[in-house]
């Protein structure tokens, strides 16, 4: 299913998302995460030892809020669920693109874990100022 014009546009830019998902005890767990999107996902790079990770494992659903980044009461909020991951060589290339799209450069941190990309079908949108 195509994602949301405004969705994919605020996606697509240099704009920060709160991801959240579900721990295992029910409580929220939220994060500020680099964003992009396809015509059909939004796209989320983290790793396999994370808790957001280990979270959507146990249940897919999660909530993605894209700021913005010139003025925050303007967004668009998705929910939905992950719809696949993707893991491997694609995962670490994507990183590097997320990073080349926020700081110019390649993702410069240490790696943990192995990298994962997680694919989010988006269920129903809200928007703020768009």
């Amino acid at each position: 299913m195509t994602i949301d014009a405004d969705l994919k546009t605020m996606a697509q830019a240099k704009n920060f998302a709160a991801l959240t998902t579900l721990m295992p005890d029910g409580q929220p767990q939220t994060q500020l995460m680099w964003v992009h999107a396809d015509d059909d996902h939004v796209i989320i790079n983290t790793e396999t030892g994370r808790q957001k990770f280990a979270n959507i494992t146990v249940d897919p659903r999660v909530t993605v809020t894209v700021f913005d980044a010139t003025n925050p009461y303007r967004y668009v909020e998705a929910r939905g669920r992950v719809a696949e991951t993707v893991t491997g060589d694609e995962a670490r290339a994507g990183i590097d693109e997320l990073a080349q799209k926020f700081t110019g450069a390649d993702y410069a941190n240490p790696i943990g874990t192995e990298r994962v990309i997680l694919r989010i079908a988006v269920d129903k949108v809200h928007k703020n100022g768009v």
